[in-house]
């Protein structure tokens, strides 16, 4: 199976990327996630499968979390999905 994914840079978050199974379609993204990403800005077009090289990312989680969730994000370094939600969460109960 394959599928087009459209990626987006998040420019307050380096190397940070969501991919989206709609072109800019952010309803699935979870308010908390966009507000603690910040503006994001178009960054390619690409068909994916199973066997895409990807630099980061396993195309297998890639389209698992798109056909689930509707987007996928690819994290700088080692953060994990968790992490970013814990930090996010933690930002958002301080105020």
């Amino acid at each position: 199976m394959s599928m087009t994914c459209y990626i987006y840079r998040c420019q307050r978050k380096a190397d940070t990327y969501i991919y989206l199974a709609e072109k800019d379609d952010f309803s699935k993204v979870p308010a908390v996630i966009m507000k603690g990403l910040g503006i994001t800005e178009f960054s390619m077009e690409l068909e994916i499968d199973s066997n895409t090289r990807l630099a980061k990312e396993d195309p297998e989680v890639v389209l698992s979390n798109l056909q689930e969730h509707g987007f996928h994000m690819q994290l700088a370094d080692d953060q994990s999905i968790e992490e970013l939600m814990a930090k996010i969460a933690r930002q958002t109960s301080h105020h």
